[in-house]
């Protein structure tokens, strides 16, 4: 039966929440970007806009992190999903600002509602199931991915403001219709009881934890600095696209999210979860993040030759390293504050997206596009000498926290 749990109905009624969730994203992508060029928007201005969600995230994370654990997944969950709503009827209806306003509050309630359903799905797994969880929770985020580029492309390119403003309100009504039937059960809520009495470290405590706990720092830098590449994928390969003969962004961005969806189905079972630090398992990771880094950055030279099988390098790398870094925290941090401190963690993912696009942006105006990828390559370079040194200091006898294989 424990075999089965990680796919028992009121989990998967948890991850279709998410699939619904998500799927305005894969649409936004690519629409956003295409539409802030049209309004005279740089890429640094795109980079901004595009990177002000992620940002946001970074912030309230911690912060949705401790009122999740304290009120409950199903509270936070209802009012962040009308939050959810009310941004995305703001993008047909205004310009870049308006936009910078929804991705705003598209932000905040990613960060909540992102918390709310990995809490419940941790706490309610047992040890050897959590990496699948969470695996199969990234899975169903970027499942929208197949299809909605193309979508994306075929509303920009037919359907006019009209059609994007009926998939907006459809996916906003749909979502929030959802999630108020989703089942409270399975959200984590039963197992806050258990931890509201444990002492909570306050918000400054758990900020310094990111220097002095040494697996939270390894795991902290190397998602930050892969988020970047993963960023300046996101953003800008809309936009690179149409420099590349036969490039197109919808194909690319549909190759990389079904590689994502089916490496998370299919190789969730390869995901350590056991708590120990697998360095030829990351640094493999890293390799691969770095081959299709320069794929891209030779691209524009070299055409669909390279393009498109960066897509599925990329999703491979993607689909993996989030999973295996969350999963490894989740053994390794403290009990009391692990929810606030994988809050942390998550918040540097969502700020490496954010500078994949902010940082990014002017790097591609100074350099230009395939510049910008090679510039990554030498990001994920210094990220595997992080890797090098800083585990070193996870090995420390008798320390629970510093488990290495």
């Amino acid at each position: 039966m424990s075999q089965s749990r990680v796919t028992s109905w009121p989990f998967i009624r948890l991850y279709a929440l998410a699939f619904l969730f998500f799927s305005a994203n894969s649409i936004l992508t690519v629409i956003i970007p295409l539409r802030s060029e049209t309004l005279g928007a740089s890429n640094s201005t795109i980079g901004w806009i595009m990177g002000a969600y992620m940002l946001t995230c970074m912030f309230f994370r911690p912060l949705a992190g401790q009122i999740v654990q304290r009120y409950g997944a199903t509270k936070v969950l209802r009012i962040l999903l009308l939050v959810n709503g009310c941004a995305l009827l703001l993008y047909p209806l205004t310009g870049l600002m308006g936009f910078l306003a929804a991705r705003l509050l598209q932000g905040v309630s990613t960060a909540f509602f992102s918390m709310s359903l990995q809490i419940a799905i941790i706490d309610r797994l047992s040890d050897e199931e959590r990496s699948q969880g969470i695996s199969l929770y990234s899975l169903f985020t970027y499942m929208p991915g197949i299809i909605g580029p193309v979508l994306a492309l075929a509303i920009w390119d037919r359907g006019g403001l009209n059609a994007f403003t009926v998939v907006m309100v459809v996916i906003a009504a749909g979502t929030a219709m959802f999630g108020f039937l989703t089942p409270s059960h399975a959200d984590g809520e039963g197992d806050n009881e258990d931890v509201k009495p444990q002492p909570q470290a306050g918000m400054w405590s758990s900020f310094g934890q990111l220097f002095t706990v040494p697996p939270l720092s390894l795991c902290t830098l190397l998602m930050l600095g892969a988020s970047v590449v993963f960023g300046a994928v996101s953003v800008f390969v809309p936009l690179y696209a149409h420099q590349i003969q036969f490039g197109n962004a919808g194909v690319y961005l549909m190759i990389q999210a079904a590689v994502i969806v089916l490496a998370r189905f299919y190789l969730r079972k390869r995901i350590p979860s056991d708590g120990y630090w697998r360095k030829s398992f990351i640094q493999t990771v890293l390799l691969l993040a770095l081959s299709a880094a320069l794929l891209l950055s030779l691209a524009s030279a070299l055409g669909p030759v390279t393009f498109y099988p960066a897509a599925v390098l990329m999703g491979i790398a993607q689909a993996m390293l989030y999973p295996a870094l969350t999963t490894y925290l989740t053994f390794v941090l403290p009990q009391a504050s692990r929810n606030v401190l994988l809050g942390l963690f998550i918040a540097s993912a969502d700020l490496g997206i954010s500078l994949g696009g902010m940082a990014m942006g002017p790097v591609a105006d100074l350099l230009s596009y395939s510049g910008m990828y090679g510039f990554c390559c030498i990001l994920i370079l210094i990220l595997l000498g992080v890797e090098k040194v800083l585990r070193r200091h996870l090995s420390v006898p008798g320390d629970k926290l510093a488990k290495m294989v």
